[in-house]
Order: structure tokens, then sequence, then C-alpha cells
């Protein structure tokens, strides 16, 4: 499919077009925005458990990991 993005884990492969591509990209750009930034509108430590399953996560682990794979996908594109 072209503009299709594909995301494999092992047995499972996951399609989604490039418009989707492209709007998820912006989507963990603006979440890794909000995990950095001080003040007010800043995710809290509750909202970013439930971001990541309900489990403690490491902010700057979950900001950079949203960066670099949102930036992945536009690349794509």
């Amino acid at each position: 499919m072209p503009g299709s993005v594909n995301i494999s884990h092992h047995e499972a492969t996951v399609a989604i077009g490039a418009p989707d591509a492209q709007r998820l990209a912006s989507m963990l750009a603006e979440i890794a925005y909000l995990l950095e930034i001080p003040g007010p509108n800043r995710l809290s430590d509750s909202q970013l458990s439930i971001l990541c399953d309900g489990k403690a996560a490491d902010r700057d682990e979950v900001m950079h990991w949203a960066r670099e794979l949102g930036a992945e996908l536009k690349a794509r594109h």
C-alpha cells in the first residue's frame, strides 16, 4: 500500500495509511512536548501512568520514545 507504515512485533504486523501516520506523528510530538515542559500544562505523573497502561513510567524515556517515533513516522512520509 503506497504511503503506508508497517509496525510489527514478532508475530503481528499493523499497517496504517499515510494520513493516519502523519496524525499519529503529530500526536506523539505533542505528547513529548507536554511531558517535557514545566508548568500547569505539563502532563502529570498520573496522566503519564494512564498513557502507559497504568504502569509507572520514566518521564524522560517516554518523552524521548514519543519524539523519536514521531520523527521516524514523519520521515517515512
